[in-house]
């Protein structure tokens, strides 16, 4: 049992004190009040005195790519237990299979890591920019592809818009609809928003792609894009200027009402918007990034290297107004899906700080600490069909857990005050988790040295 702790109600943004919480193998048993605790004397007993008690966090948006990078990964998934992460959403990668196989291990408590949700690879066009992706270029070839992807029992299906045609894109999600599946995506220049929340989208991969609808001719622009009027780079240079907000905010609405979620990732953008100013050699987590991992971040260096201050300036301003964005989805009611999208190919968005990283730019940006909680707990897990299981404190629901040192309904940046985590029935205490710290880092020396001599 966990006694006398404040226990965070993620729904009603609540603090309940003096409870005492009881738990059986996995499982929250019970939820009762803490002056009933000489009923449960007998008990093993774990002290939440000045702890506060919440749901484990959910990443709901990371990558484990990198061919030749499977050991570099694997090393890293206990780590998203040190941060208070046991759940994650692999929104597809080059190392499919390996993926697929450590999600699997994972349930069946053969490997240490969070629970992984995963894509397999993602859709994409023919001849596409990405590595790893299933390339389709007919109905039929995307048919094929979603049976391959459903015999490989993947959680949800990924599309991005480097090549695929917009009609085939459009058919993807419709058939991933069809067929029962989330469909989660990136937005090309030849397709509107409502376009494809109509055909079925689950959820918006980075906010960036919201600020089209805060132009009154997207849909018109989308179309001329289609037709081989416009070209996607002129469409680009459109939407750069004339943004309009109430316009957005009809648009906002309108994804409400359509069901249609959005995984903002911040993270990325504002670590590239302050590449620049930053230094970060210095960096803590760099301890548990092998070389060759790290070596990924340089081809976006090299690709800004040339940025003018005014470029720069730029940047940093469409950044800003992304950010503030998110208050006034939250208003219109919007579903918020906390993720960090954190990756070797993505330039210092770090695995697992990654996502306390993205919630306290989500607080600066305006949002309130409770509703940034629920982004990270209860949305997560109710968005991939798993609220009656994970994402709040109550009797009946799996215990994934954790006991915070400050509290998360204040200040979000309590995430990072972990005293204690609960997961899988194991209690890993504040020694513990820095334990899977040190051996992170320790492998991640041992995997550097053996290239080295090799």
């Amino acid at each position: 049992m966990i006694h006398n702790v404040r226990l965070v109600d993620v729904e009603k943004a609540e603090l309940i004190e003096h409870q005492l919480v009881l738990l059986a193998g996995e499982q929250i048993l019970a939820i009762v009040p803490e002056r009933q605790l000489s009923l449960y004397s007998e008990l093993p007993q774990l002290d939440g005195r000045g702890h506060y008690l919440t749901p484990a966090l959910w990443d709901m948006h990371v990558h484990f790519e990198g061919r030749t990078l499977e050991q570099d990964n694997a090393l890293l998934l206990p780590l998203y237990l040190a941060y208070g992460i046991t759940a994650v959403r692999e929104a597809a990668s080059n190392l499919a299979p390996v993926v697929l196989r450590w999600r699997d291990e994972i349930a069946a408590g053969r490997l240490l890591g969070p629970r992984i949700f995963t894509a397999g690879q993602k859709f994409e066009g023919i001849n596409s920019l990405w590595d790893g992706d299933l390339e389709v270029g007919s109905q039929a070839e995307m048919l094929a592809g979603m049976d391959q992807l459903q015999a490989q029992k993947v959680d949800f299906i990924k599309i991005t818009e480097n090549t695929m045609q917009p009609e085939l894109y459009l058919s993807t999600v419709r058939e991933a609809q069809k067929r029962g599946l989330q469909v989660s995506a990136h937005v090309p220049y030849a397709l509107s928003i409502d376009e494809l929340a109509s055909a079925g989208l689950s959820s918006i991969e980075h906010a960036s792609y919201l600020l089209r609808l805060g132009f009154a001719d997207e849909a018109a622009v989308a179309a001329k894009v289609r037709a081989g009027q416009l070209s996607p780079a002129a469409a680009a240079v459109h939407y750069q200027q004339g943004f309009n907000q109430q316009q957005a905010l009809k648009g906002y609405a309108r994804l409400a009402k359509a069901g249609v979620a959005v995984t903002p990732t911040l993270i990325g953008g504002q670590q590239l918007a302050m590449l620049h100013h930053t230094d970060h050699s210095h960096d803590v987590f760099l301890t548990y990034l092998t070389k060759d991992f790290i070596s990924n971040y340089q081809w976006r260096i090299d690709r800004m290297a040339g940025e003018t201050p005014a470029q720069q300036l730029t940047r940093q301003q469409k950044e800003q107004l992304i950010a503030s964005q998110l208050p006034l989805l939250q208003q219109a009611g919007v579903t918020l899906l906390a993720g960090s999208d954190s990756a070797a190919l993505n330039t210092y968005v770090y695995p697992a700080q990654a996502l306390h990283d993205e919630l306290l730019l989500w607080q600066q940006a305006g949002m309130q600490s409770a509703d940034i909680l629920r982004a990270a707990t209860i949305n997560g897990a109710r968005f991939m069909g798993q609220g009656q299981y994970y994402g709040s404190v109550a009797a009946g629901k799996k215990a994934d857990l954790l006991l915070l040192s400050a509290n998360p309904l204040q200040d979000i940046a309590a995430t990072r005050r972990l005293d204690s985590l609960i997961y899988k029935g194991k209690v890993y205490d504040r020694a513990a988790l820095d334990q899977l710290l040190q051996r992170a880092a320790m492998q991640k020396q041992s995997l550097d040295l053996h290239r080295q001599q090799k």
